[in-house]
């Protein structure tokens, strides 16, 4: 039906995993029971999900808009709306537009103006700088537009401190360095239509061995990264210890997949990667309601 295909140019699932971790910022950024629990604080949560949550469904409609005919090439995004033609351009422009316009009227009008402006800055980025030039110039094209992918904890963290610290910023590079090698993964796997598509994505233009080591190398990174929140104290030793236990299990799929691959190795690598992510963040949210509750 008509409304299925508009939910689908929205990427719900990729959207979801960003709230997600958009929400747990937002409650890393609560000190006290009393605050996490108060209507108020409820209440600009939700907000700031659903204005966050239509900023980065509009980046998605623009996405399959720019990229309709290398979605046609594409075995994997044959069947988009935009592809199929179930849907015009007209009215996904329109769609997105009113996505992004609802967006900003919510975020500035009950939430604040940094949040509206960095979420607008990361709309502009995926939508535009990655998907109309990045992804068509460079193989290191998911690493420079990545970042427009990392800012959801950063978005969570300023919808209820209205400011940047250093805690939101290692949540977003935590993302920042996760999302390469997430994606090379898929690459890899997706290698031919990549090449049919003439995208120059890295396992085209470097080769999948290199590749591998990329996703290595930014593997390693990422657990790195994420040992921050317990140096900087914005965690305790259950999130230290779960990040390095999710850490250790996440670099051995990575490394199935440089020295023992087969066929689905590069799939299982990268749904890996999203569990990766989520079992993560929820770990940081579980640590810190135990410290709110014990402290």
């Amino acid at each position: 039906s008509n409304w299925r295909n508009y939910l689908h140019l929205c990427k719900p699932k990729v959207v979801a995993l960003l709230l997600i971790t958009a929400f747990v910022a937002m409650q890393l950024a609560v000190n006290t029971l009393e605050q996490l629990f108060a209507w108020q604080t409820m209440l600009t949560i939700m907000l700031a999900l659903t204005g966050i949550g239509l900023g980065a469904s509009s980046a998605a409609v623009i996405n399959h808009l720019v990229d309709i005919k290398i979605d046609s090439k594409m075995q994997r995004t044959q069947q988009r709306p935009m592809v199929k033609g179930s849907i015009s351009i007209g009215n996904a422009v329109l769609f997105a537009v009113v996505l992004a316009t609802a967006s900003m009227g919510i975020l500035i009008t009950y939430i604040n103006l940094t949040t509206a402006l960095l979420t607008l800055s990361g709309l502009i980025g995926y939508a535009f700088i990655y998907s109309l030039y990045l992804k068509h110039r460079t193989p290191q094209n998911i690493v420079i537009g990545g970042l427009s992918g990392a800012l959801p904890p950063l978005l969570g963290w300023t919808s209820i401190t209205n400011e940047i610290n250093l805690n939101a910023m290692i949540l977003l590079l935590v993302i920042f360095l996760w999302t390469p090698a997430h994606f090379w993964a898929l690459a890899i796997d997706r290698i031919e239509d990549y090449k049919k598509a003439k995208v120059p994505m890295l396992p085209v233009i470097k080769g999948i061995p290199h590749t591998k080591n990329c996703i290595i190398s930014y593997a390693l990174l990422t657990i790195l990264v994420s040992c921050l929140p317990f140096v900087v104290e914005l965690s305790g030793i259950f999130y230290l210890i779960c990040a390095l236990g999710l850490g250790a299990w996440y670099l051995s799929h990575c490394l199935k997949l440089k020295y023992n691959a087969n066929e689905q190795t590069a799939k299982q690598c990268f749904f890996a990667s999203i569990n990766y992510l989520f079992a993560l963040f929820s770990a940081l949210l579980i640590d810190h309601y135990y410290l709110l509750i014990t402290s």
